[in-house]
């Protein structure tokens, strides 16, 4: 186990994993998190390093990261969902994490480049009014607490960004939804083809963002009714 922040609900038998991406944090699963629970789930939902009440490090990697997330997980989940930065590090670790139905949000498996960098590194000195003029389909309680976690992440994360090459997953050992935007800018239509045929559920959101369940919540729902 490491020292992350885990915020969790519920204390049902099965446990579910939930991951955020870069800039936020835990808070990112206020709606989904209780939502889990009432299905019988216990929730477990850390903040990365250098994310939320976690503590920052001396360094980042994927590595480092996928590390840390798998010691902060006490028992195999029978559901993990990750989104964007978490959906590559719950691929990154999902071999080891075992869970046994999965859940990739527009998971970042492209390759990374300094403009992306310094397009989130901009989002540090956003005003409520950015928020929500960059996420419009957020909830107002979503918009809050997308600015409080900008005010908590550590800038060097972005350390990783450059590094990323694009990642392939390996076909999956567990029953896998691939949840993309629409369009996606991290998954491409003919990536899309190849992980269906390699044992992906692959599913278009129409008209949802990046951040599938904060722009379409139930939309969200519907297309991931079966793993939930």
């Amino acid at each position: 186990m490491t020292d992350l922040y885990t915020r969790e609900w519920g204390a049902g038998d099965r446990i579910a994993l939930l991951v955020h991406g870069i800039t936020t944090d835990s808070t990112t699963w206020l709606r989904l998190g209780p939502e889990l629970a009432e299905r019988g789930y216990h929730v477990i939902a850390p903040d990365l390093p250098g994310h939320g009440k976690s503590a920052r490090a001396a360094g980042y990697s994927v590595e480092s990261l996928a590390r840390a997330l798998a010691d902060s997980i006490p028992h195999p989940p029978e559901l993990a969902i990750g989104h964007s930065l978490g959906g590559l590090l719950l691929a990154t670790a999902v071999e080891e994490i075992k869970p046994e139905r999965v859940i990739y949000i527009d998971p970042a498996w492209g390759p990374g480049h300094p403009s992306i960098a310094e397009a989130f590194r901009a989002q540090k000195h956003w005003t409520l009014d950015d928020v929500r003029s960059a996420a419009p389909r957020f909830t107002p309680e979503a918009h809050v607490n997308k600015l409080e976690s900008l005010a908590l992440w550590d800038e060097a994360t972005l350390e990783i960004i450059p590094a990323l090459t694009g990642f392939t997953p390996a076909p999956p050992s567990a029953r896998t939804l691939l949840l993309l935007a629409d369009p996606s800018n991290v998954v491409t239509p003919d990536q899309a083809v190849e992980l269906t045929a390699k044992g992906f559920h692959v599913h278009t959101v129409p008209g949802a963002g990046h951040v599938i369940h904060h722009d379409d919540y139930p939309a969200f729902l519907n297309a991931a009714r079966e793993w939930l």
